[in-house]
């Protein structure tokens, strides 16, 4: 996550800690991004919750421009970023303001049974992960809550890697249950201003 990004993401989950609800991310990887919800949690005496299987998304499989060899576990041959996300979240000093659950998004989502003050939407980048993940998502956040969402691009080119987000957040926008705060590089922030969905 760029700078300018991540400082957006700060202040926005910071505001919505005043809430004093979870502030929850889909989509851990190694922990970037879970260090900035943690400081903001820790700062409102909230809890930051993170969903992530740690197997990485499409973009992160071998072959991939994102590929990590370095996070690849040589027991079972496939991705695991859950060693390195510990190890991130230790040396932040941040392991007492985080959940982390190791699942699917969509299955913990169905298990989900409290608000949430803020959702940060950065998993899958397909239709299908990133539609999933603001439908279970989505319907939890409290009115006056945060939504966020990272690697939103509306220019046709970036089909793979933003677009599924950008059409995620014109769903947001078309539902009437949300309302633009703010929009830094690829990250939109808004705000749940209306209970329909």
């Amino acid at each position: 996550m760029p700078v300018r990004e991540g400082l957006a993401l700060y202040e926005a989950a910071a505001a919505a800690g005043a809430l004093g609800l979870p502030l929850l991310e889909v989509g851990t990887y190694c922990g970037r991004s879970t260090i900035l919800l943690a400081d903001a949690a820790r700062a409102s005496g909230t809890v930051a919750v993170t969903v992530d299987h740690h197997r990485g998304s499409e973009e992160q499989q071998p072959g991939w421009d994102f590929h990590d060899p370095t996070v690849v576990d040589p027991e079972v041959g496939r991705m695991d970023t859950l060693p390195t996300f510990r190890r991130t979240l230790h040396a932040a000093g941040l392991e007492d303001h985080v959940i982390a659950v190791v699942g699917h998004s969509p299955q913990v989502a169905r298990v989900w049974g409290g608000q949430l003050g803020f959702v940060f939407i950065d998993g899958g980048h397909t239709d299908e992960h990133a539609g999933a993940d603001y439908e279970g998502w989505a319907p939890k956040l409290a009115e006056g809550a945060t939504l966020a969402i990272h690697d939103v691009f509306p220019d046709p080119v970036d089909e793979f890697t933003g677009q599924a987000p950008y059409r995620v957040y014109l769903r947001a926008l078309e539902s009437g249950a949300f309302t633009e705060v703010s929009a830094t590089d690829s990250l939109r922030v808004l705000r749940r201003t209306s209970a329909a969905l």
